[in-house]
């Protein structure tokens, strides 16, 4: 498994670890699929990049326990890589701000 854990990833900060990132994937998606208005308020042209972003991002997070068996190769590069794991914590507070708005 190349030194790498669901409980502590390469890097020591909490909101790195990837159990942390799959609890909020989880709890985002739980959320979304409870109160599924949240997005739905918002007009179509901010709507499609949202999903865009937010299916990737949730993707990621649910894909990267998986990958750290791995530790090679595109998905596994793409799932630990620092965009990803900022689109997922972006995404979770958009829907966050949108739920306490709406």
């Amino acid at each position: 498994m190349s030194g790498r854990t669901l409980f502590a990833g390469p890097r020591p900060g909490l909101l790195e670890r990837p159990l942390t990132q799959l609890l909020l994937a989880a709890g985002v998606a739980v959320w979304l699929l409870l109160r599924p208005e949240t997005l739905q308020a918002l007009p179509l042209a901010w709507r499609w990049p949202l999903v865009g972003v937010g299916a990737w991002a949730l993707g990621a997070a649910f894909v990267r326990p998986l990958t750290l068996e791995t530790g090679e190769g595109w998905l596994w590069r793409q799932a630990g890589a620092r965009w990803s794991r900022l689109a997922l914590w972006g995404f979770a507070l958009v829907v966050a701000g949108l739920g306490v708005r709406g």
